[in-house]
Parts: C-alpha cells; structure tokens; sequence
C-alpha cells in the first residue's frame, strides 16, 4: 500500500514550490515520483497538429516532483503529517503520526 495515492491533497515540503498545496494528478511509484495540480508548472511549446494542441502553442503543464519532497495534508487543521500504514480490524489503511486518524481515501470523493 503507498503511503501517497492519487487525489490525496498534499503540500510540497521542499523546493521552488515550498508551501503550495494541491491534489496528487499521478503517481509513479517504480521512480518515487508524483505531479501534484499547479505544482512544478512546465510550458512546452507545440507546433500546430500535434497531440493536445491542434493550433499549437505554449501549452502548460504539470512536471513530476520527488514523492519526499510532500507530505499528505492533515484535514482538521490544513497542516502537513506523516503518514503510516496500520492494520486494523484485519485490514492495513493509511494513518496520520499526528493524532492518530485515519486518512481520508481520496476515491470516496
């Protein structure tokens, strides 16, 4: 089980992004890396007819960044937490350092 899924809300730790919050877009766990939206902010420029730009341009985008630079944000308080994995009740979840609660599961929406 990882410790950080898609669409969990994180806050980058370190970096040029420092402080920013958003939810997690993917995760490559093979090279411990992640987007997260309005994160690492890349600008490619596109001639017209490729993929994702029929006019082309400069299209933005969301670079990876290292899955040890964030850290899951805790919902009571908008703070970041570390994250450990527990069994209970037979079944391993994800649970913050800090308090003890449960991580909310981002596909419940």
């Amino acid at each position: 089980m990882q410790r950080i899924r898609k669409g969990d809300l994180v806050e980058v730790i370190q970096g040029a992004d420092r402080g920013k919050q958003g939810r997690v877009l993917a995760v490559d766990s093979e090279a411990g890396r992640i987007r997260v939206e309005k994160v690492r902010i890349q600008k490619r420029h596109l001639k017209p007819g490729r993929a994702g730009a029929q006019q082309g341009g400069i299209v933005e985008d969301e670079g990876y960044i290292d899955l040890s630079n964030v850290m899951v944000v805790h919902p009571t308080d908008s703070k970041p937490s570390r994250v450990r994995i527990e069994e209970r009740d037979g079944e391993r979840v994800r649970v913050f350092s800090r308090g003890g609660d449960l991580v909310p599961d981002p596909t419940a929406g």
